[in-house]
C-alpha cells in the first residue's frame, strides 16, 4: 500500500489506522512512506500497529521508503528495534 498522504500526525492517524488494516487484510505487505514528510509521535504508534495487524495474521510488515522523522522518533522511544530500523551511521 502506498499512503497518498503528506504527514502523519495525530490528526489523521486514526483514519490512517483502518486504511493500513484493511490493506493488510488484503494482502498487502509493504506500506511506501515515499510521500510522507511530516510525521509526530502518532506514525510510531501508527507503525507498530500495523506491525502487530501483520504479525497476529502471520505476516512480516515492511515500511518502504521511512522518512527520517519516524527513524529518529522510533530511535528517541527506543523502539527502533521493533520498527527493524537500522540505527543512523556515526
Amino acid at each position: 500500500m502506498k499512503l497518498d498522504v503528506a504527514s502523519i500526525t495525530n490528526e489523521n492517524a486514526a483514519g490512517l489506522l483502518e486504511k493500513g488494516l484493511a490493506a493488510i487484510g488484503s494482502g498487502d505487505t509493504v506500506i511506501d512512506l515515499a510521500g510522507v514528510a511530516t510525521v509526530d509521535s502518532a506514525a510510531v504508534a501508527l507503525l507498530l500497529a500495523w506491525q502487530r495487524a501483520a504479525a497476529a495474521q502471520g505476516k512480516r510488515l515492511t515500511f518502504a521508503s521511512l522518512p527520517p522523522g519516524i527513524a529518529s522518533l522510533a530511535e528517541l522511544y527506543g523502539v527502533d528495534a521493533l520498527l527493524q530500523i537500522a540505527p543512523a551511521p556515526g
